[in-house]
């Protein structure tokens, strides 16, 4: 009998797990793209079956699946999770560790789904999570201070140039 996607996917991580020091994080990343690999691979297998076994009767080509999930970036960024729209994998928080995965750096991936380049890959919640965590910590008022004396720097350098 075959074995599911899962399984599959949790055989694979095991050997690659028995072969170099992974955290929690990073094994659960790796199951998840593994699984959606395997899923995208079952989904292209399945449908070049049917191509093959349409009306005609004949070999069919089935297209190269895309390796780029269909999905506007607005909707990739959730509330409580970003999907990758390279793999489709779902995260709290697209990290450039990941996209190094998709040979790409969080600049490209933003400019390359038109993202804009101060978006964060985070989900909203997360956002707002540590918006309001910085609010608390005074953040905000300690920017406009650090903002004011550089001004004053600024200026005072001017005035001892003149």
């Amino acid at each position: 009998m075959d074995k599911s996607l899962l399984e599959l996917a949790a055989e694979i991580v095991q050997a690659e797990v028995t072969g170099a020091r992974m955290d929690v994080d990073a094994v659960e990343q790796a199951l998840m793209m593994v699984y959606n690999t395997l899923r995208r691979i079952r989904a292209a297998e399945d449908e070049n079956r049917m191509l093959s076994d349409g009306p005609a009767g004949g070999v069919g080509v089935a297209p190269v699946a895309a390796t780029q999930v269909r999905m506007s970036p607005a909707e990739s960024i959730q509330e409580n999770q970003v999907v990758c729209l390279e793999c489709g994998a779902a995260f709290r928080q697209v990290t450039a560790n990941h996209l190094r995965s998709h040979d790409l750096t969080p600049r490209e991936y933003k400019k390359k789904y038109g993202f804009p380049l101060k978006q964060p890959l985070s989900a909203k919640a997360l956002t707002a999570l540590r918006s309001e965590q910085a609010k608390q910590r005074g953040l905000p008022e300690n920017l406009r201070v650090l903002q004011a004396r550089r001004q004053q720097a600024k200026l005072q350098e001017r005035s001892e140039k003149v």
